[in-house]
């Protein structure tokens, strides 16, 4: 077997050359499918197919090619992208809808024909055509003008040629090119591929791709008889739409969503290149320089947020399926329905595929272009716990449903799942993907015959912790919410129900004991007694962190948590330490500021003593008043020196005190 791996090939939905019909079709969840033709191709004969112009970007990424007996892929050939404007434009003519053989003509002025009249054959070369209109009760006539090859000229009425030929080989070569274009062009959606190979003798061709296709949908019925098992019974919706039938084919389905995307491979790609001439052939250009900037600083580091969420790693895509047959799992056991369950052919063959999930049909399958199918790929016993979920608030009916625990051995890929209990419709419900041994909570109907109240209250903030690093003070606080479920059960049976409680980031549980936890939400169980009512309180907690520089915080503010339940000993001490320091640093500013007022009234007196002692001096006879003012400015500066000697002192003993402190808070760790 030769076998050519093409990455930048093509797939059509049907042969023209050879039938490669559809052997083999995979659907994913990704809207994509995976096909495989197959076909005998005789001796020398090449294949074409045909494709639709949408799938085109995913065949020429995926297309592989097999080839059984002897011969080798020589070449593959694909229509062009090309509009079909484009396409016919470089040719010396131009037809256009309804337009009549003188348009032609006209168009090849100088080409040499052969006209066909009657008896009489006219040859020569076009002068020029054109249409004449009719008048009144004539009909319309066209008519070509020939320079013939005697030499004389002659008008020829094209309503009496019979026949008409091109001399040139190369102009009737061109016109048959371009009818051929014409022609390809009448489907806008479709493109065609050539396979083109060698050898001496029939052989098999098969190709495999994966091209857009519509999404496999899955429903399932769950039904519950009495205390054995419920039956899960599980259908495939499948569509074709690829434009022709899927004629027994073998059919898989798979669960799971590889990584896809398009690239666009078919489109040509111009480069725009850089245009170059010779330095002498250009004129002198004036060049402009760029104004310099400042070297680039080191980047900034940012500090990461840590968080407590769970991350998931998300596994590589696996590789496309191979074109050989796959190999078939375990026999899903063949089960006697129960009377909500169908009659049905043994389900799908399952299989794990790496990260993925296969379900593959023993059967072949034929679904005709245009048809949908519904085909069963599940029937089996499932572990399933009846039980109440209540979620939301927005409505005091909890909702009832089934705790699937999947024991099937079989990934049930997502999908709605109606509910019969007892062979009656008990409502519906949506499923996600739920992988072997793995579980889910499924509702399908409103419990009015259980209701759910709420409250909420509320505590006041308390303190945690209290610390002091590197002189910060940090105050740990905490605040409690509790959230009380009442649940009344009005029937005369007992139940369980499932209280979701949805997960607050800034909170912590501290009262309640979840059966589970999801992503975002805790899960308690509550036994629910006949007629009975019950409560269930959770208790969260919010923990918020307050930080204070201990040289900007007060005595006052210090004392406060000096006194603290949560602060031992040792640090209450320190703490009232540094608050007794701060207090003899307050008390010297108080001093300083009480000095600085004396010091300021003097300054002012002593101005106004000087003023009166200037004003008398201009009065004769006033000298013993001036002796006096004189004396009590003496009096003034006196007490001046011994106030500002005392400021002196008290600024000293700030700047003892202020140190001291620091040390304290430097030294000071709890």
């Amino acid at each position: 077997m030769n076998r050519i791996l093409l990455c930048a090939t093509i797939f059509a939905a049907g042969a023209l050359a050879a039938e490669l019909p559809v052997r083999e079709v995979i659907l994913y969840k990704n809207g994509i499918g995976y096909f495989v033709r197959s076909g005998e191709v005789k001796a020398g004969e090449a294949a074409r197919l045909e494709f639709k112009a949408g799938e085109m970007n995913d065949v020429l990424k995926s297309l592989v090619i097999f080839e059984d007996g002897g011969g080798k892929i020589s070449g593959l050939r694909y229509d062009s992208s090309e509009p079909l404007a484009t396409k016919l434009a470089e040719f010396p003519f131009q037809l256009g809808d309804h337009q009549p053989l003188s348009a032609l003509l006209d168009q090849v002025k100088g080409a040499h024909i052969e006209l066909k009249t009657g008896p009489e054959t006219v040859a020569g070369s076009v002068l020029g055509a054109r249409e004449i209109e009719a008048g009144e009760n004539q009909q319309q006539r066209q008519e070509v003008t020939l320079l013939l090859d005697s030499g004389d000229l002659r008008t020829v009425d094209l309503g009496g040629v019979t026949a008409m030929r091109f001399s040139d080989p190369v102009l009737e070569g061109q016109l048959v090119t371009y009818l051929a274009r014409v022609a390809a062009g009448r489907s806008k959606e479709k493109r065609g591929v050539t396979v083109d190979s060698t050898g001496d003798r029939a052989r098999r061709l098969t190709a495999s791709y994966v091209v857009p296709a519509p999404v496999w949908k899955s429903s399932y019925r769950l039904a519950f008889t009495g205390a054995a098992e419920p039956m899960l019974e599980g259908w495939a919706i499948v569509d074709n739409t690829t434009g022709e039938d899927w004629t027994k084919v073998r059919l898989a389905l798979v669960s799971g969503r590889p990584v896809s995307f398009i690239t666009n491979l078919y489109e040509p790609r111009m480069v725009a290149r850089q245009t170059a001439e010779l330095p002498e052939e250009e004129a002198e250009a004036p060049e402009l320089y760029g104004g310099a900037v400042s070297a680039p600083e080191g980047l900034q580091d940012f500090a990461r947020l840590e968080r407590s969420d769970k991350l998931y790693k998300v596994p590589p895509p696996p590789p496309p399926p191979p074109a050989a047959p796959m190999a078939h799992g375990l026999r899903a056991p063949t089960v006697v329905p129960t009377d909500s369950s169908s009659t049905i052919a043994t389900p799908a063959e399952a299989v794990e595929r790496g990260e993925l999930f296969e379900y593959r049909f023993d059967a072949p399958v034929t679904v005709r272009d245009g048809e949908s199918a519904m085909l069963p790929f599940l029937q089996q016993k499932i572990t399933a716990r009846k039980l109440l979920v209540f979620s939301t608030a927005a409505s005091e009916f909890p909702r009832n449903a089934v705790e699937l625990s999947n024991d099937t051995g079989k990934t049930l890929d997502g999908g709605p799942i109606t509910v019969f209990d007892g062979n009656t419709y008990g409502g519906e419900a949506l499923m996600e993907t739920v992988k072997a041994g793995d579980k889910r909570l499924v509702s399908y109907a409103v419990d009015l015959g259980t209701r759910v109240a709420t409250t909420l209250d509320s505590a006041d903030e308390i303190v945690r912790e209290i610390h002091v690093r590197r002189g910060v003070l940090t105050v740990r606080t905490a605040s409690r919410e509790t959230k009380t479920y009442t649940i009344r059960n009005v029937d005369a049976k007992a139940k369980t129900l499932i209280v979701e409680h949805a997960i607050r980031p800034e909170y912590r549980l501290i009262v309640g004991k979840p059966a589970e936890t999801t992503a975002s939400a805790y899960r308690f169980e509550v036994k629910l007694a006949p007629q009975g009512t019950a409560k269930l309180p959770v208790t969260e907690e919010q923990l918020e962190s307050e930080t204070t520089e201990l040289t900007n915080a007060t005595p006052d503010f210090l004392l406060v948590y000096a006194q603290n339940k949560e602060l031992d000993k040792a640090g209450r001490t320190e703490l009232e330490r540094v608050a007794a320091q701060k207090l003899l640093i307050e008390q010297n500013d108080v001093a300083v500021q009480r000095g600085d007022q004396e010091i300021n009234e003097l300054v002012r007196d002593q101005d106004r003593v000087r003023q009166n002692i200037t004003s008398l001096n201009r009065v004769s006879g006033q000298q013993e008043a001036v002796q006096n003012y004189s004396r009590q400015l003496v009096a003034q500066d006196g007490k001046l020196a011994s106030l500002r000697e005392q400021q002196a002192g008290l600024k000293d003993k700030k700047t003892a005190l202020q140190a001291a402190l620091n040390q304290m808070i430097e030294a000071m760790e709890f």
